[in-house]
């Protein structure tokens, strides 16, 4: 994990600035905050701090960064690159960490009084002399071109070594900091826009991975594996949309009702001749195709007698009936006795179109169908839509390692409770989240055992009303892990109240994790998690 990055694309003065900062970005923690570049303006002087390093636990670090070949003569410091000039990076360092202590001091929303705080110098393309001696610059202060590879031990030792200082910040000081800094606790019409914006970054970001379904356009039946995040639902739409719009009739399939309620709404914004012949679930294509629906509670109706029955009907529908090509997203989901059943479905199914996306990490339902026949594999090794702070709390729990290119973001909250008071807390999360600014419709509460009372309530009004729901504007969407595969929110609130069964729990903690793009706030029993999850995931929602 990386420290976030304030501007996330700073302006540095130089080369050995920037190698500076990347280099110590890589060796903090996700809760620790880089601000860069900041200004402070009163009626006496405008001074620029180079780094501002706000790290839970041990404090604030305003560092001066000088490039070239810098030395010490005769009490003056010197800058040598090109030409020599006459510096004054500790006086300048002093000066901005006083800045910052008097404006924090005059924040409005600043109420922790001083910070810890330490001034120091960085010299990335200097190395110096083993005897280096200063009066106003103790060894300690100072690091040079040896140790950047320690630039953040030589911060969190500089911020032990103060004296008479604060008791060193929270991860709640540090967020409130970041704000009065930065302003992270924007508008509401600021936040929509920046959300906006992340939307659309993600967008291109999916966009680009077209460019596998042009090489595979040649390719008849094949497999697209991927984690969660790497654009797989959009390639599903992508590639029955191309095979639409070539003349084929198309079937997009998948399980969960709110994934096909997802896609056909997707669907529905194409143009006529792109969209797919049928997009939905699976077995309402069966019941659509004539067999009598079953009760809910009928599991072996839905798992053996209707997919059995697709088979029988598909062999009396006329050929202008069935596919010449199915498109299966979250085809882990699939038992193995429904694929007679996608096969039947095809005019030729021995050799019609078959393209199938899935993540094995994701098979949370006690389902172990695969493809009877065999697929060409290809795997998605880059995480697109989680920001890396979120992304890194679930990369453990997938089954291949993933790039995160999401960007950076805010650190994954933690709320520690009990397991059956997680529910309680996400509600005041979430609550929070309003009052906050976030749009309704950009938050969803998720529950990982029982659901919350208030998504049983909108369930008894049936299925269809229940995930019309999910578009509303007016309140934030309540659901389960289970039926949320394959969707995602801004920002997402995981009530971990438990498992239902403890077999599928590191599966379903996965899927919970991952459906945040934006902002993720777990609430649960950290033991429970980290006996479900790994010692990863714990130390990553610690803030380690």
């Amino acid at each position: 994990m990386t420290a976030r990055m304030y501007p996330q694309d700073p302006d540095f003065a130089s080369a050995a600035e920037r190698l500076f900062v990347m280099a110590l970005q890589e060796q903090l923690p996700n809760d620790a905050v880089l601000i860069c570049n900041q200004r402070f303006t009163d009626r006496g002087a405008d001074r620029e701090a180079d780094v501002i390093v706000a790290w839970p636990g041990h404090g604030v670090a305003v560092l001066e960064v000088k490039g070239g070949s810098v030395s010490l003569q005769d009490g003056q410091w010197w800058q040598t690159g090109g030409r020599s000039k006459a510096i004054h990076p500790v006086e300048q360092a002093l000066k901005c960490k006083y800045a910052l202590r008097d404006y924090l001091h005059a924040a409005p929303r600043w109420s922790r009084g001083n910070p810890r705080l330490a001034h120091l110098v960085a010299l990335p393309t200097t190395t110096l002399p083993a005897d280096f001696v200063a009066p106003d610059a103790p060894r300690w202060a100072v690091i040079d071109k040896s140790e950047l590879g320690a630039a953040a031990g030589r911060i969190a030792s500089a911020l032990r070594l103060v004296e008479n200082q604060p008791d060193p910040p929270t991860v709640d000081d540090v967020e409130l900091l970041v704000d009065c800094l930065v302003g992270t606790l924007i508008p509401q019409a600021d936040l929509v826009a920046e959300l906006g914006e992340r939307e659309a970054a993600v967008e291109l970001l999916t966009r680009e991975q077209a460019r596998l379904l042009d090489f595979l356009e040649s390719h008849d039946r094949v497999e697209i594996r991927g984690g969660a995040g790497s654009g797989k639902t959009w390639l599903a739409v992508e590639k029955a949309r191309r095979l639409a719009a070539a003349g084929q009739r198309v079937a997009l399939l998948c399980y969960s009702r709110g994934l096909a309620e997802f896609l056909r709404r997707r669907v529905a914004t194409l143009p006529r001749k792109q969209r797919p012949a049928y997009v939905g679930e699976f077995h309402e294509l069966g019941i659509a195709w004539g067999v009598e629906r079953g009760r809910d509670d009928d599991s072996l109706y839905w798992e053996q007698r209707l997919p059995e029955e697709m088979v029988e009907r598909a062999a009396g529908l006329a050929p202008a009936e069935l596919f010449d090509a199915v498109v299966i997203d979250e085809a882990q989901d699939f038992d193995q006795s429904w694929w007679p059943a996608v096969l039947a479905s095809l005019r030729q199914p021995d050799a019609g179109c078959l393209y199938v996306f899935s993540d094995e990490g994701q098979r949370v339902f006690m389902r172990q169908g695969r493809s009877p026949v065999p697929l060409q594999a290809y795997d998605l090794k880059e995480n697109l839509r989680n920001t890396k702070q979120i992304g890194g709390t679930f990369s453990s729990l997938t089954t291949a390692q993933m790039r995160l290119l999401g960007g950076d973001g805010v650190p994954v909250r933690f709320v520690a409770c009990t397991t059956d008071d997680a529910l309680g807390a996400a509600d005041d999360v979430a609550d929070g989240l309003l009052d906050a600014g976030w749009p309704p419709e950009s938050v969803a509460l998720l529950t990982t055992y029982r659901r919350h009372p208030v998504q049983v309530e909108r369930q008894a009004a049936g299925q269809d009303a229940y995930w019309a729901s999910y578009w509303d504007d007016e309140d934030l969407f309540y659901g389960h892990v289970l039926g949320f595969k394959g969707l995602e929110r801004p920002a997402v609130v995981l009530a971990v109240n438990g498992f239902r069964d403890e077999e599928r729990a590191r599966e379903m903690l996965y899927v919970g994790l991952s459906r945040a793009r934006d902002l993720l706030v777990v609430c649960g029993d950290l033991e429970l998690i980290q006996r479900v999850g790994g010692d990863a995931v714990a130390r990553r929602l610690r803030g380690g």
